[in-house]
């Protein structure tokens, strides 16, 4: 480790990643939990695939500091970028993982192995040729990444659809929340004259006065 740099896993530290896939509102909300043990975020996503989704799903991630020349001098911001290659034969046959360590198979026993799909192997391999700088440049569009990698198999680009950074609670949902539970355990939710809710998906804070909720002050 170079001096004054430290390792992503290092960084990310112990504990769980949180995965939660909300595909809208007709659809049910689902989360699931990857232990982080010291790996990188791409070795989470890749756990979090085999053991929750099950399909054969590779993730490359890249993050660096930008400088660019401006009017004002050097103008000095992140960015970052991943793509994600998952096998979805028309065949799920084709598509089969090996199966799960028990656990507690007697030492020595060896399990069964699935073999891989020459497909997914050429993606795959494909795939680990990427290079961190490709996924930053701002000036490499996803078409043409994509078209650089996959040209000869073949590539199909679908309508963009915009990544956002938000979250479906409000004020509102909050509120509605507060008011379902019973008149003891809103009361006991009141500290220093208030009640304060922590979404624990987005971190957004929401204070009310106990009238608010019908609930009583301290």
């Amino acid at each position: 480790m170079a001096a004054g740099k430290a390792e992503a896993g290092a960084l990310l530290g112990k504990g769980h990643l949180a995965m939660t896939i909300d595909q809208g509102a007709d659809t049910s909300r689902y989360q699931g939990l990857v232990a982080l043990d010291g790996g990188t975020l791409e070795d989470a996503a890749h756990e979090y695939f085999l053991r929750s989704e099950q399909i054969p799903t590779r993730v490359r991630l890249a993050v660096a500091e930008e400088l660019r020349a401006g009017n004002g001098g050097a103008r000095h911001h992140w960015r970052a970028g991943g793509i994600m290659l998952q096998f979805l034969p028309k065949s799920p046959e084709r598509a089969r993982v090996a199966d799960l360590h028990p656990g507690d198979a007697p030492e020595g026993m060896e399990l069964a192995a699935a073999p891989e799909d020459d497909a997914w192997v050429q993606g795959r391999a494909l795939l680990e040729t990427v290079e961190d700088v490709e996924l930053i440049d701002p000036d490499v569009s996803s078409e043409r990444l994509v078209y650089r990698l996959f040209h000869e198999p073949g590539v199909r680009v679908f309508k963009t659809a915009p990544v956002l950074a938000e979250c479906s609670c409000s004020r509102e949902n909050v509120e509605a929340m507060l008011k379902s539970f019973s008149q003891e355990d809103r009361d006991h939710m009141v500290e220093d004259g208030r009640i304060s809710v922590t979404c624990e998906f987005c971190s957004a804070n929401y204070v009310f006065a106990p009238a608010d909720v019908g609930a009583k002050a301290d």
